[in-house]
């Protein structure tokens, strides 16, 4: 066998005949005369108008990988043993009233304790987020801590 022999496994099926009878003669499937038959016709879709039209959806902006979650206050044992005695209760708005949290925009924020320092006292938290280390010094001492 040479290579002028050889023959497709699938053949066209109906060959492109250009004439009258031909599926792309005369009008080559652009319809009649008119803006659409000529050649450079780029018309502006309809839609992009409407598009224009919708407002925009403003997003988050230049800060979008900023977090939305308001970051906790974070404060260390070794604070809360220096201000506070010993059986005092911790609370938010006891911590804003010794100073050692300030309100963001008029709110009172999510406060986070770390074990960072030493305690002594014994003191009842409450209403505060507490870490894991935090939690073992605090109540090695005696104190305990409910998260409301």
């Amino acid at each position: 066998m040479q290579t002028h022999q050889l023959k497709r496994n699938t053949p066209n099926k109906k060959r492109m005949i250009v004439a009258r009878g031909g599926k792309r003669g005369k009008t080559a499937g652009r319809g009649g005369k008119g803006q659409s038959a000529r050649a450079g016709n780029k018309r502006r879709p309809e839609w992009r108008d409407i598009i224009k039209r919708l407002p925009k959806l403003r997003g988050r902006g230049v800060n979008q990988n900023k977090t939305i979650n308001e970051k906790s206050a974070v404060i260390n044992i070794d604070l809360l043993e220096a201000t506070f005695s010993a059986n005092d209760q911790v609370t938010p708005t006891e911590l804003i009233n010794k100073g050692l949290v300030s309100k963001r925009s008029g709110k009172i924020p999510q406060i986070k304790i770390l074990g960072d320092g030493e305690i002594t006292k014994a003191l009842k938290i409450s209403g505060c987020k507490v870490s894991s280390g935090a939690r073992e010094k605090i109540e090695k001492t005696g104190g305990s801590v409910v998260m409301v």
